[in-house]
């Protein structure tokens, strides 16, 4: 009996053993799981101290489309692989495109089949009207990070349509000049004197060198495109509509003047030449070589062609203005992002983390310094990274300092018909040497139809 009893003590003992060595032994787990970020015991029971059986949510993918190349595309690339490593709620998905009209293009394609992306490199105030785009008030409203009045105001309004805020600038945009440093010097040209238009072109026309009636070497390229024309046409007082949006102005004398200079300059005096045609950017990446190998003395070209440049040959200017009128006027112009409004909430609410943390002062920094392009938070500009960095690259103030004095970029409120129709007179004045008189009253009869359809 005694032997029975010490052996049932014995088992109790044991037992008791047994059951705190397991207890400690969880604990130590809990503890080292904890210590790994994991989620503690405590958070992983219910009100009624049992363990969850609840699954680990999923990170929300969403595809971002936008249509970068060269150095712009792998910048992106390196900020999109950034947000994936810096969080575990949102993945982006790169789709990348041929250029800007592509990604509208394509867009257009996948509002139709319904199959959208969650975020686009991409804006259209039509289609924003006609609910394609979703507004982000109330998404910007409940996201901690997004600071409104820090945004460069220029830029943010230029993402709001009748009110709202359908779009949010990802990074400025401005037209500048980059001339070659020996050809300048060579023909004892000072950069800083290139104050107006007329200046420009007698410096172009000292620079050119012709073999017989064929230029050899070009004294500037002006980019393919109505960009650059309309740009010195808002620097000589000129206007797309009047005030009162019902009548186009584009035959005014400010610009069938400046037009027809540049057609002068590229036809007649061959002191200038563009690019045109081609895939994408081809034709931007061209201009860009003829300068960088040599063949011509300078283009105009986007601040955000910057990162493909090299700044030991080349430098930057503000583009001039005209005689007798002030200085430039270019359109100062951000690049906008949206989210399509079939996208779901879910996926809306990630697009929306992800522009943020883009937008953020750090990485609006990062991409200026690696881009060119305008930072869009103003506390951008005291980021200690970048400060050192101007210091190091004057040029990278250049875009800053014109964008002071710009001009917004115009509004089609045809949806597109004004635009498409000055493109097509730029087509006619730079490619097929039509006076711009003829190519610009043709141009304002279609636009004006346009505009009067849309007054009725």
């Amino acid at each position: 009996m005694k032997l029975k009893k010490s052996l049932l003590s014995l088992l109790l003992l044991l037992s008791v053993f047994s059951l705190a060595a397991c207890g400690s032994h969880s604990g130590a787990n809990a503890g080292q799981a904890d210590a790994a970020g994991t989620e503690s015991s405590s958070s992983n029971t219910g009100s009624n101290g049992g363990a969850s059986t609840e699954p680990a949510k999923e990170p929300v993918t969403i595809e971002f489309w936008y249509g970068l190349g060269g150095k712009l595309g792998e910048n992106m690339q390196t900020l999109i692989d950034k947000f994936n490593a810096s969080q575990q709620e949102v993945i982006v998905k790169p789709v990348v495109q041929a250029d800007y009209s592509e990604t509208e293009q394509k867009l257009q394609a996948a509002i139709a089949s319904g199959n959208v992306p969650a975020a686009v490199l991409s804006s259209n105030v039509d289609w924003a009207r006609k609910g394609y785009y979703a507004s982000l008030d109330d998404l910007l409203a409940a996201d901690s990070d997004f600071n409104a009045s820090d945004v460069v105001q220029t830029f943010l309004e230029q993402g709001k349509v009748d009110g709202k805020q359908y779009f949010l600038p990802m990074y400025g945009t401005t037209q500048v000049m980059y001339f070659r440093k020996d050809a300048l010097e060579k023909n004892g040209i000072k950069p800083e004197e290139l104050t107006t238009w007329e200046k420009l072109g007698e410096a172009a026309a000292k620079m050119t060198v012709k073999e017989g009636d064929k230029t050899t070497f070009y004294g500037w390229e002006p980019m393919w495109g109505a960009d650059n024309l309309i740009d010195a046409v808002y620097s000589k007082g000129g206007k797309i509509i009047s005030d009162d949006g019902k009548t186009v102005l584009i035959d005014s004398p400010e610009w069938i003047e400046t037009w027809d200079m540049f057609r002068k300059w590229i036809f007649e005096d061959k002191i200038m030449r563009i690019h045109s045609g081609g895939q994408g950017w081809e034709y931007w990446y061209k201009t860009i070589d003829d300068v960088m190998k040599g063949q011509a003395a300078g283009y105009t070209g986007s601040s955000g062609d910057q990162g493909d440049l090299d700044f030991n040959v080349v430098a930057a200017m503000e583009q001039p203005g005209w005689e007798g009128v002030g200085p430039g006027k270019p359109v100062a112009q951000a690049i906008l992002a949206g989210i399509p409004a079939k996208a779901s909430p879910e996926q809306q609410q990630a697009a929306i983390k992800w522009f943020t943390f883009f937008m953020s002062p750090e990485n609006t920094a990062f991409w200026s310094m690696n881009t060119g392009y305008i930072a869009v938070r103003q506390s951008a500009l005291e980021n200690p990274d970048f400060v050192a960095y101007s210091e190091q690259n004057p040029q990278a103030t250049i875009p800053l300092k014109q964008a002071t004095h710009g001009s917004e970029p115009f509004q089609d409120p045809t949806g597109g018909k004004i635009v498409d129709a000055l493109k097509i007179a730029a087509d006619k004045v730079e490619i097929g040497n039509t006076p711009a008189e003829k190519a610009l009253k043709e141009a304002k009869e279609t636009a004006q139809r346009a505009l009067d359809a849309l007054n009725k």
